[in-house]
This record gives C-alpha cells, sequence and structure tokens, in this order.
C-alpha cells in the first residue's frame, strides 16, 4: 500500500513517515499544498494522510480540487482543527475521514486499515486467496497454513497482488507498490522479490503472465 503523507510539521511528518514504514508501507511525504495536488493529480497512491494548514495551499483547497478532477483516492485528514464546523466541512468536501491531533499511532493505522477494506469493498482485514493469506494487523503471512517470514518488500509486493487476486500487474505497478520517491530500483529488482517469495511458499503461488506482467490466482 503507498501513501501520501502531507503535513509540513517536520517532528509530526518524520513520526508518521517512520511509523507508516515500520507498519510495512510505503510512504511518500510532502510538505505544502501545491506539493501535495501535484502528487495526488498523478494518481499513484492507494490513500493521502491530508493535513490542513499547508504553506501554498490549504489542504481544503487541495481536497476541494481532488474531488472536482472526481477522483476517489481515500483521504484522511489529520489536522489540529478540531471543532465540529471544521469536521463537517472536511467531510463534506469529499475526506473519508477526520483525526484531530495529537493522535496515537495506533489510532491512525486502524484507520488506515478500515479505509483500506472500504475502498476495496471487502470488511476482513485479512488478504487472501486461499493459498497465501495475510494479516495486515500483526504482519504475518501465512501460505498453505504454513507461517513464511517476508522481508519489508516481499511483504508490500504481495500484499498488492492480493489486494485483487486474479489481476495482472505490470512492473510499474508493482514497483509504485513497492518502492517510495526516494530509493533506487534496479531493473530486475520485482523479478528478485518474486523469486524469493515462490522459495519461501511455491513457483506457481504467483503467475507470470508473460509480456504483461504478474499475478497471484483467484481463489
Amino acid at each position: 500500500m503507498r501513501i501520501l503523507l502531507v503535513e509540513d510539521d517536520p517532528q509530526i511528518g518524520e513520526a508518521i513517515a517512520s511509523a507508516l514504514h515500520d507498519a510495512g508501507l510505503v510512504a511518500d511525504w510532502v510538505k505544502d499544498g501545491e506539493a501535495a495536488l501535484a502528487s495526488i493529480v498523478a494518481g499513484a497512491f492507494d490513500l493521502v494522510l491530508l493535513d490542513l494548514g499547508l504553506p501554498k495551499r490549504d489542504g481544503l483547497n487541495v481536497l476541494t480540487r481532488v474531488r472536482q478532477r472526481r477522483q476517489d483516492t481515500p483521504v484522511l485528514i489529520i489536522t489540529a482543527r478540531d471543532s465540529v464546523e471544521d469536521r463537517v466541512k472536511g467531510l463534506d468536501l469529499g475526506a473519508d475521514d477526520y483525526l484531530v491531533k495529537p493522535f496515537s499511532i495506533d489510532e491512525l493505522m486502524a484507520r488506515i486499515r478500515a479505509l483500506s477494506r472500504r475502498h476495496s469493498g471487502s470488511t476482513n482485514p485479512q488478504l487472501s486467496n486461499d493459498q497465501f493469506t495475510l494479516d495486515p494487523v500483526g504482519k504475518t503471512v501465512i501460505f498453505n497454513s504454513t507461517p513464511i517470514e517476508l522481508t519489508g518488500k516481499e511483504y508490500r509486493l504481495l500484499a498488492a497482488l492480493l489486494r485483487t487476486p486474479g489481476r495482472i500487474y505490470t512492473r510499474d505497478e508493482l514497483e509504485e507498490k513497492v518502492y517510495g520517491w526516494e530509493e533506487e530500483v534496479n531493473s530486475n529488482a520485482i523479478e528478485f522479490l518474486i523469486h524469493s517469495i515462490r522459495k519461501k511458499s511455491e513457483k506457481s503461488a504467483i503467475k507470470n503472465v508473460r509480456g504483461l506482467g504478474w499475478m497471484v490466482p483467484k481463489p
């Protein structure tokens, strides 16, 4: 899961970015409204954490512009603005949830998971295709009833595939799910990760569709 963090406070931003990384998520961090709007419009993110009091462009203006473009990327507002009027306005403008600072990291992660489930149309927190079962809460992965240990990048790649079993993901799509902006990506990085996951499960667990990409079979 790739998340855009929009936060101009360096201490808060660093803490959230670190927590997202520790949770096995890809997090890209921008610090002003103009950069936020450009990043969201590019369309590479599964969820946006949006502060409101931003330089260059207010967060509510960013949200308004995004929804005017009919982009449905889930947006979780994170802000110190705690009045009922502010919450109502944010939700009415198209935010999916609203979290007031200060908040606990555990609550933030729970809300991210809830928004991810809601957006995918599933109420089950686990991702599964009957062979793999990935638990985003406990960060565990089971293959055919046997627990397996994955690296952070392997975990993110498998999670991306399991969100839509049967869907073919291209190399570029998987790179977006696994790597952040500042990470260098080798030309065969995705193949290497898939090879490693197959060694820990079995070769047929992730299928290659020649010339198109990779998928996990439907249940």
